[in-house]
């Protein structure tokens, strides 16, 4: 129990501190909740989604570009994508908390949160921005609340990112880390995407 509480307050001061560093964009706008994609008008093609990545993290464009190709090809093109901060941190069991903004290409952002459990043997915490692209998600931006389990197999380093497929009921979302990936090894897991911060991990 004892650790419990030090890893949630941890996490909890981590949390504040990365959100504390990235305000949010200015006059963000409800996305809208009607029409059908088009892969060419309502998508982020490569060089533009290499370019957001690259300015995101404060990387080189050539970094960003080697993930983002290797990215495309698993997945295409997304249609969005949520930029953010999140808190992590184990004591045997982990826990992850973040906050962003989801923005579809067809315009529009709205603030989102994340959280869920690891399992793993690691020993510490950190804070660090997340670019997460989405994949496949419906025209109503509220279908990516929902837990999304870790896709089996697919976790890798590249470009001196790591990067992790996680996907629920068609919707399928690429968390990009930078530097982070000597902990995708070491635990899986599960995220829950929610409108509302949760302190509840489950």
């Amino acid at each position: 129990m004892r650790s419990a509480i030090t890893a949630a307050a941890m996490l909890s001061a981590l949390f504040m501190a990365a959100c504390a560093s990235s305000p949010p964009p200015a006059n963000p706008q409800p996305l809208a909740t009607d029409g059908v994609y088009s892969e060419e008008v309502d998508t982020f093609d490569q060089a533009e989604t290499a370019e957001a990545v690259a300015d995101f993290f404060g990387v080189t464009s050539e970094a960003a570009a080697t993930t983002v190709e290797r990215i495309f090809a698993d997945q295409g093109r997304p249609v969005g994508y949520i930029a953010g901060q999140e808190a992590s941190g184990a004591i045997g069991v982990g826990l992850r908390y973040g906050q962003g903004y989801l923005t579809l290409k067809t315009g529009g952002a709205q603030e989102v949160y994340w959280q869920g459990p690891s399992l793993g043997f690691d020993l510490g915490g950190d804070a660090s921005r997340v670019f997460i692209l989405v994949y496949n998600l419906p025209p109503d931006p509220n279908y990516i609340y929902r837990r999304y389990p870790g896709v089996e197999g697919s976790a890798y380093l590249v470009g001196g990112m790591s990067v992790k497929y996680m996907s629920a009921d068609g919707v399928t979302l690429a968390p990009i880390r930078s530097g982070a990936g000597l902990r995708l090894g070491a635990n899986v897991g599960y995220l829950v995407i929610s409108p509302e911060k949760r302190i509840n991990p489950f």
